[in-house]
């Protein structure tokens, strides 16, 4: 199988790419850094291929598929920095920084895909727990991350039989959490573990296990996986 991963020079993406080369798929990376993308294709070990494309530019990626021919998968794991914060500090600017960075590249790259996706192929998005969370702070993210999975049921009809589906990870130890410093981020991913019914956040590679599982099973369409931890069943 063919399988393209938009945004897989990093975190889950890099990591469902090395797990489905190891399974025997043909599989091509994006990512919008060429530094990115030389480092994943250099840790993949020349068994995955890759280019430099921004998801974010629907032109490029229709360009991109119309060169990369017959696709059997598509897993779209892009997103963008910023979107948590209070209400009250929520700008226009950064609203639509957040639905451009996420909402607009998944949708419009799957639509990119479809002219030469297989019929009996998917579409996997990756999205993430706040979309159904209920702590402060999480409003924006909740709102691009509940709009992809909204689709999900709704796409898998409008596309059958090509299969729909997302995954939507709890909190994943990433360089996303980078931003907010070290020190921060050691504090925050060892509280979350401490409050899991797993005792620990997730992996890269947890994420990767489930998108791989969507992947393959043919009989899965229209849903939306959580990977989380047990982190919705926190009161």
């Amino acid at each position: 199988m063919r399988v393209v991963i938009a945004g897989g020079t990093s975190g889950v993406g890099l990591a469902a790419a090395a797990r489905l080369a190891a399974g025997g798929d043909e599989v091509f990376i994006t990512g919008r850094s060429d530094e990115r993308l030389q480092s994943a294709l250099k840790e993949l070990g020349g068994q995955v291929k890759g280019e430099v494309a921004d998801a974010r530019d629907t032109e490029a990626m229709r360009a991109l598929f119309e060169r990369l021919g017959s696709v059997d998968h598509l897993i779209i794991t892009v997103t963008g920095r910023g979107g948590a914060g209070p209400l009250s500090a929520l700008t226009g600017d950064g609203l639509l920084a957040a639905v451009r960075n996420k909402l607009v590249p998944h949708l419009l790259t799957a639509q990119a895909a479809l002219p030469v996706l297989s019929k009996e192929g998917s579409i996997t998005f990756l999205t993430a727990a706040s979309a159904g969370a209920a702590y402060p702070g999480v409003a924006t993210l909740a709102a691009v991350n509940g709009a992809i999975e909204a689709t999900v049921p709704g796409l898998a009809v409008e596309l059958a039989p090509v299969r729909v589906n997302a995954i939507s990870p709890g909190v994943i130890d990433t360089d996303w959490w980078s931003e907010i410093g070290d020190e921060a981020r050691t504090a925050f991913l060892e509280g979350t573990a401490a409050s899991l019914p797993t005792g620990r956040v997730g992996t890269p590679e947890d994420v990767a296990a489930t998108i791989e599982y969507v992947v393959r099973n043919a009989f899965v369409t229209g849903t939306v996986l959580t990977v989380d931890g047990g982190g919705r069943l926190k009161a």
